[in-house]
């Protein structure tokens, strides 16, 4: 049994994994996951608004592959400049001006007055996003117990997949709602849809934004990181609900420097950096180029004989609501497996479950338009990717990605991840209309399947187990950090 005195000198972390959740854990969960879900808002409603932008601003293909993908864009330039950017100033301060670029740019989306206005305000909502996701992993990775790390992470990311389901409601709601005021006239209806649809966004993101502002809290760890005992004393209080006093006697002063940006390409941290990145980059090709088209595809695959432009969006829209159901399953389900199966077995077997599905979804463009086995194939294929998605990669990545890199360098090297698998966000959303268009469904889905194998064989082949440890243990020991000059 342990006295107080011996209490007292255990370090930061050894008391946080001791811990209990606490209501400042529970806040710092909700902030993370509040910004993730509009992220995934953002995601989807853009695929339900791109039709009317259509109509209303006479987009040409590339103007829509542009406005489609200008966020995403904005996203790898979010999380490549602003990751390092945390790590450097701080996971509070950098959370501040993210909430407020946020609002300020999804304000411009929806008042924006031509094609080239709108890709510039989402290209920001995309820097955004970006930022978001090395502040998010790498405050709930380091404020949470070990034990519960995998749960919370993916918990806080399944708000993606309800962000896309509210987008899914939101396009159902506005589209129904202008029908009824103003029947069988497009162009009133048309005008109104988008800019009705982008301004729930913008309402929401006002919403987080002072949820946000209610609860501010430096990361313990990263002061530490920084040797300033006080703060994270105080921030440790606050989080542990109860006083703490760090030292370092409790917390020795790490003995290696603090590492630069460039240890993320340096031997003891490369292999790392790229089971970060490349499965994420892979999967981002298929999510990314899948996901932002689903009403599209499902028009397409399914609908095509639906001629009248409303019903085919409403259509549309409600076959993709019910698509998105599946992506909160498959989150639920990576829930309850993360930490049975663990993180790479998870990750192999929904590559493998994605590319089978994306097959399914390509025998459906072989069989009778409109027929029943058409829709029971579309809609299954659907299920099974989204499922397998995010049962396995989507939060797998995720989660890795804030794991298997040290205090200092975490932010750095999440960013890093994210964007470069941004980049397969940009590539998927930007080709996929352009392959389609040239080579047809069927050639776009085989493909994508055979990226989903691939990128399930270099999670194997670089993989890093980090489950059930401390962030510092899934890290290379002190020793072996790189000395970078």
């Amino acid at each position: 049994m342990q006295t107080a005195d011996s209490d007292s000198l255990l370090s930061f972390q050894a008391r946080l994994d001791a811990a209990e959740l606490t209501r400042a854990m529970g806040l710092l969960w909700a902030l993370s996951a509040g910004l993730i879900a509009l992220d995934g808002f953002d995601f989807f409603i853009i695929g339900v608004a791109l039709p009317f932008l259509q109509q209303d601003f006479g987009l040409n293909p590339t103007q829509m592959g542009a406005i489609a993908v200008a966020a995403i864009a904005g996203s790898l330039f979010g999380s490549l400049l602003l990751g390092p950017l945390t790590d450097r100033i701080g996971r509070q301060q950098m959370l501040l001006a993210d909430v407020a670029l946020f609002v300020l740019a999804t304000a411009g989306t929806t008042f924006a007055w031509d094609a080239v206005s709108l890709i510039g305000f989402r290209f920001l909502v995309g820097v955004a996003i970006g930022a978001d996701y090395p502040i998010s992993v790498a405050y709930i990775t380091e404020n949470v117990p070990a034990r519960l790390r995998g749960r919370l992470v993916i918990s806080a990311f399944t708000f993606q997949a309800v962000g896309a389901l509210g987008g899914a409601l939101t396009g159902l709601a506005v589209i129904a709602g202008l029908q009824h005021l103003f029947p069988d006239d497009l162009a009133a209806i048309v005008p109104l849809a988008w800019r009705g649809m982008l301004g729930v966004g913008l309402g929401l993101a006002i919403a987080v934004g002072i949820f946000r502002f209610t609860f501010l809290l430096e990361s313990p760890s990263y002061s530490l990181a920084r040797g300033d005992y006080d703060a994270a004393s105080k921030a440790a209080t606050i989080l542990l609900a109860e006083p703490i006093r760090l030292t370092p006697t409790t917390d020795p002063p790490v003995l290696a420097p603090a590492l630069p940006y460039t240890a993320l390409f340096a031997p003891a941290y490369r292999r790392r950096t790229l089971f970060a990145a490349l499965p994420w980059f892979l999967q981002d090709i298929a999510t990314y180029g899948i996901g932002i088209f689903t009403p599209t595809i499902i028009a397409t695959l399914a609908l095509a004989q639906e001629n009248n432009f409303l019903m085919q969006q409403m259509a549309a829209v409600r076959g993709a609501a019910i698509v998105d159901l599946f992506l909160i399953a498959g989150f639920l389900l990576a829930i309850a497996l993360i930490d049975r199966v663990g993180r790479v077995r998870l990750q192999i077997i929904g590559f493998i479950g994605m590319a089978i599905g994306l097959l399914i979804l390509a025998a459906a463009s072989l069989v009778p338009v409109d027929s029943s086995l058409q829709m029971g194939l579309v809609f299954g294929g659907f299920f099974l990717f989204n499922l397998l998605m995010n049962a396995g990669p989507n939060a797998t990545t995720f989660l890795l990605s804030g794991e298997v890199f040290p205090t200092s360098i975490r932010a750095s090297g999440a960013g890093l991840a994210a964007a470069i698998a941004k980049a397969g966000a940009v590539l998927g959303t930007f080709a996929l209309p352009l392959v389609q268009r040239q080579w047809g469904v069927f050639s776009l889905l085989v493909g994508l399947a055979a990226v989903c194998l691939l990128a399930a064989g270099l999670t194997y082949g670089l993989r890093v187990e980090t489950g059930g440890r401390s962030p510092t243990q899934a890290s290379p020991p002190a020793s072996t950090h790189p000395n970078v000059q």
